[in-house]
């Protein structure tokens, strides 16, 4: 996993409203941390560094952070003052700074050093006890796309869809507001992020090297379950009907009706039809939590796809 990265959106999941149902056992988690002081300084910096907006400082999240944590930290304290001073400039245009990030938009050594600490203190309370986690989920994505990427490049972009939409030589991403990024021969770095939730979201320098970080599904198993050809998709497909196989399928780890008409490519209301009858027949239990339902799979439910996956 990128560090950096999921430092920047793990904050947003912790104060938004809505974070999502498969974060609730990580939110609660982090709630009952005792390293409180370091989450709330954390949380502090970052939303003023790292705003929910148009723009947020691109050296927040260096390409270093392929590298790992002390990697990134030490390319954050060897930002150029120059860059520094035109980012924080950029930012201050759309949305107020406060008087203590003066010292970091001017390059002092000392605040970048105080920044990097409390970014480390914050990775240490919120990622780090759950990095088994990303890790496993970030490297699922990665290992899908690889085997995508057996039709080249192109099949990687598909690859891509529902979250982007490949139409050569274009690929097509929902965002905030209107944007063109031109690789010009630069290629494009692909970075899966665990905490990252339904747009991904680029760097915003075009000048830095194209960089596009995008949420990962939490879980795969209704993709490895339903790949083509599959001979025990068949047989399930047999008992249930492909439709609702497929849906039984996609739940994976839990799921709600919006994300598994997300993953089937179908409407919201046909999904609901489906859970429907198949929370009926016992495969799955259905939990309403605001204004989202989740759906998940029951013990016969997980029962009957291992046994199709066995024979």
């Amino acid at each position: 996993m990128d560090p950096l990265w999921e430092m920047v959106f793990s904050w947003l999941r912790l104060t938004e409203r809505d974070s999502g149902l498969l974060f609730e056992p990580w939110l609660r988690a982090v709630r009952r941390s005792p390293e409180r002081q370091a989450i709330r300084c954390g949380v502090g910096v970052l939303s003023v560094l790292a705003p929910l907006g148009p723009y947020f400082p691109d050296f927040l999240t260096p390409p270093e952070g392929a590298d790992g944590l002390a990697a990134a930290l030490t390319a954050i304290r060897a930002t150029p003052r120059a860059r520094l001073r035109s980012e924080f400039g950029l930012l201050a245009a759309v949305c107020p700074t406060p008087e203590w990030t003066r010292p970091l938009a001017d390059g002092e050594p000392d605040a970048l050093e105080e920044l990097t600490t409390v970014l480390a203190r914050y990775h240490a309370a919120v990622i780090e006890p759950h990095g088994d986690l990303v890790d496993e989920a970030v490297e699922t994505d990665r290992v899908h796309r690889s085997g995508l990427a057996r039709d080249g490049v192109e099949g990687v972009l598909r690859g891509m869809w529902p979250l982007m939409n490949w139409r050569p030589p274009v690929l097509e991403v929902q965002y905030s507001y209107d944007r063109d990024l031109h690789l010009g021969g630069r290629g494009l770095r692909l970075v899966p992020s665990y905490f990252c939730r339904r747009t991904p979201v680029a760097l915003a320098d075009p000048g830095l090297p194209p960089t596009l970080v995008y949420p990962v599904h939490h879980d795969w198993t209704w993709r490895r379950q339903l790949s083509t050809g599959n001979r025990q998709e068949g047989a399930l497909a047999a008992l249930l009907g492909t439709t609702r196989s497929s849906v039984l399928a996609a739940v994976g780890a839990g799921a709600t009706t919006t994300e598994l008409a997300a993953r089937l490519g179908a409407s919201a209301s046909a999904v609901s039809r489906h859970t429907t009858v198949l929370r009926e027949a016992g495969l799955l239990t259905t939990v309403r939590q605001g204004l989202s339902v989740l759906h998940r799979r029951t013990a016969l439910g997980s029962a009957l796809l291992c046994s199709h996956d066995l024979n």
